[in-house]
């Protein structure tokens, strides 16, 4: 399966749940630490509880997510917004992520997995451009855009 580029995510205090659901879907090898383990507490409010890791699936796609220290809630599509957080920008608003592949059988377990719990936005099936298309967001509210040979001519 082809899945294009390196996923980034931030959550709140959820990191931890959407690493292990991202690998139960992608495969592959998790790793999962605390700023704390990093000897790092002093410098973040609640250090050893903020989250963050990767998922490096076989194929070498990877999915990163860490949680992001405050009191802000997880991001939702209504409200797209950036905030200052530690001197880096925090986009809330929720990322928009494609997974493609070569056929219908290689890609459908990938769109299954996602959709679990999730809002379907649009069916995984036949579309004009391509054997099977489907969009979704994930219980996390990432939003994922699955399809069958994008470069597909039929």
């Amino acid at each position: 399966m082809s899945l294009n580029a390196v996923a980034h995510l931030n959550f709140t205090g959820q990191a931890r749940a959407a690493l292990e659901f991202y690998q139960s879907v992608f495969g592959g090898q998790a790793t999962i630490v605390t700023y704390g383990d990093f000897g790092m507490p002093a410098e973040l409010p609640d250090a050893g509880k903020v989250v963050f890791g990767q998922v490096t699936a076989d194929n070498g796609f990877s999915v990163m997510a860490y949680d992001v220290p405050g009191t802000d809630g997880p991001a939702t599509p209504a409200t797209p917004a950036t905030r200052r957080e530690n001197g880096t920008t925090i986009t809330k608003e929720p990322f928009f992520l494609s997974v493609r592949g070569a056929t219908v059988d290689e890609v459908s377990p990938v769109w299954k997995g996602l959709a679990e719990g999730a809002t379907v936005i649009e069916e995984f099936g036949p579309a004009p451009w391509a054997p099977a298309f489907g969009m979704l967001a994930d219980r996390f509210g990432v939003t994922w855009i699955i399809d069958v040979a994008a470069e597909y001519q039929g």
